[in-house]
């Protein structure tokens, strides 16, 4: 008998415009000790299915589900105190998507890890904080006794997410819901936290759900995959089937989104438009109207169910007709330059902060970086990779002269930063930020956000810097209709865009941009990198790409400087940095960076 088994759940949303089908007729299984990855882009329902199941649905959500069983209990019939007592914690787990958030910015760590095991009587006190040091410590939190006096806003973004996880497994749940658990982590530490899983997995007979938009997570860490898209499983079966023989265009689409770490670069598929929001219940195929294979019967009526408990598909295509729509991904040449013109440079920058330990503790020096030079040439796409903490942000500061060195010097142009204007300073570089919505004002349209600059700088009157702004969103691939929007009714790739626009609309020469994909769905992510490349080749640009995904570095990057320890220790052309790697750091890196093996052999072979 399955651990949990979900029959036909559904979920909506009473909203102002009416309700919303967020999730309808999501059936799944999982058995004890296995593992299932749910993928898809945002806004698909993956989320919300598993709220449903933790009964942390928003208030003005309504569920219904033919069944809901677990350990063969109808949870339903379950009260909320119960459910609450005996299965929030003990039998189910959860690592939110968001630890910021998730965390009490009042309390320590050290309480927020123990509470619940102490609280239900499951561990005393001294055993509880025992156990918790412990899971800090296989979860790669440094110094973890230290850790546990420390509130969340001292920790990094992959600290606190590390928190959370070893927070849902305090109380070893027979059943860990994973959402979106690596998404803002390093490789290294990326690789730890799933190898870590798939230990307590192994060790207590745990089951798994992993939620997240990485299929290449997803291909090796799970026993199982069901592709969600507009709040229904359009594909499920074996994870080796499903990721190597994909027999829904979507999850065709979504594959060809992937970036690979080796052999040739290739055009990513973008997929057009966004998922969809269903105000109305679906009559026909929900991916139709981005579907490259819609045909007259897909919007006639739903699609029905084709295949097998291994592997099914809700689609009316025949095996033969994705074979026959199977196109080889186009090879690109990756992007170069000839000039050896210097755009940026840095010599022998240090930047050296003061800390102390406790109120009265001694001070000592935090050396973030450490000597570095560094130098981008004209036209070229500079990848700097590294750990967190690795001083990456930290240079990346200095270099746009949000910061000054303890010691060295920076030259923008050939001038030294610090002596800039910062006008003069905002017109040769610009940044792009991790979070394109916390870096838009929400209270203004996409046409004045782009134009802000160009109004800072007195450029023009309201007519010119209107039509500017509408140069950038073409030149970015952003519809002249959304020109009068706000940034709360964009996708997260059109916030993403309109953050390169407002970037490029005083022409700078140069861009820094810090971890510009990583928040972003695949398919999305796919849309920024096909437009990084075409402004690298169309315009020349250049570009200071400041990332942890050794994919992206593979995609679009001319060379690649490695961090460690605020040093810069390895430089080169980024085919020789990635296939031929110097240290035994970069080597590391690259060994743990999530591989995606698609069998384009076992695609084309593909049973009927």
């Amino acid at each position: 008998m399955p651990m949990l088994e979900i029959d036909n759940l559904s979920v909506s949303l009473d909203l102002p415009a009416g309700p919303l089908h967020a999730v309808r007729d999501v059936s799944l299984s999982l058995d004890r000790g296995e593992s299932l990855g749910i993928v898809g882009e945002s806004g698909s329902g993956k989320s919300m299915s598993a709220l449903a199941l933790m009964r942390l649905l928003p208030r003005r959500a309504g569920m219904t589900a033919d069944a809901m069983r677990f350990d063969g209990t109808e949870l339903t019939r379950v009260d909320e105190a119960t459910f609450a007592r005996d299965y929030l914690g003990p039998k189910l787990g959860m690592i939110f998507q968001e630890p910021m958030t998730s965390l009490n910015p009042v309390y320590r760590i050290g309480r927020q890890l123990t509470e619940a095991s102490v609280r239900s009587g499951k561990l005393s006190a001294s055993a509880a904080r025992e156990r918790a040091i412990e899971l800090l410590d296989r979860v790669g939190i440094p110094e973890p006794r230290a850790r546990m006096a420390q509130y969340p806003h001292q920790l990094s973004g992959g600290q606190r997410q590390r928190v959370m996880i070893a927070m849902a497994l305090m109380m070893e749940p027979d059943l860990l819901i994973a959402d979106e658990p690596t998404t803002a982590l390093d490789v290294t530490v990326q690789a730890q936290i799933m190898e870590l899983l798939a230990d307590l997995r192994r060790e207590m007979g745990m089951g798994m759900i992993l939620i997240t938009h990485d299929l290449a997570v997803v291909a090796r860490n799970v026993d199982r995959v069901a592709v969600m898209y507009g709040g229904e499983v359009v594909e499920s079966g074996a994870a080796a089937s499903v990721l190597r023989q994909p027999r829904h265009p979507y999850t065709r689409a979504l594959l060809g989104a992937i970036p690979r770490t080796d052999g040739p670069v290739r055009k990513l598929e973008a997929i057009p438009g966004t998922v969809p929001s269903l105000y109305a219940r679906p009559r026909s195929c929900v991916f139709a109207p981005r579907c490259a294979q819609a045909r007259p019967e897909c919007t006639a009526s739903r699609p029905p169910v084709q295949g097998d408990a291994d592997h099914w598909r809700r689609c009316v295509l025949a095996d033969a007709e994705l074979r026959a729509a199977q196109q080889a991904p186009e090879v690109i040449e990756r992007a170069r330059t000839g000039a050896a013109e210097t755009a940026l440079e840095a010599r022998g920058v240090s930047r050296v902060f003061q800390s102390r330990k406790g109120l009265f503790g001694p001070p000592h020096e935090i050396r973030a970086v450490d000597n570095v030079d560094l130098s981008v040439h004209r036209g070229e796409i500079l990848a700097l990779v590294g750990e967190s903490g690795s001083g990456k942000s930290t240079l990346a500061r200095m270099l746009l002269g949000l910061d000054a060195p303890t010691s060295g010097e920076i030259l923008l142009d050939g001038i030294p930063v610090s002596d800039m204007a910062p006008m003069d300073r905002a017109g040769r570089v610009q940044p792009i930020f991790q979070d394109p919505y916390s870096s838009l004002n929400p209270r203004r349209t996409l046409a004045e956000i782009i134009a802000r600059p160009l109004a800072l700088r007195g450029e023009g009157d309201a007519g010119a810097r209107r039509r500017k702004a509408r140069e950038m969103m073409e030149l970015v691939r952003l519809p002249d209709r959304l020109l009068h929007s706000y940034p709360s009714q964009l996708s997260g790739g059109q916030r993403q865009r309109v953050a390169i626009a407002r970037a490029l609309v005083t022409d700078p020469r140069m861009l820094v941009c810090d971890e510009p994909t990583s928040a972003l769905d695949v398919s999305v992510q796919a849309q920024i990198l096909n437009l990084l490349s075409e402004l690298q080749r169309d315009l020349g640009l250049t570009c200071l790409l400041i990332t942890h995904d050794m994919a992206v570095v593979h995609q679009i990057a001319t060379r690649v400087a490695v961090m460690l320890n605020g040093q810069l220790i390895e430089t080169g052309l980024a085919e020789d940095v990635l296939v031929r790697p110097q240290t035994t750091y970069t080597r590391r890196l690259l060994a743990a960076a999530p591989r995606f093996e698609h069998d384009e052999a076992a695609s084309e072979d593909m049973a009927p």
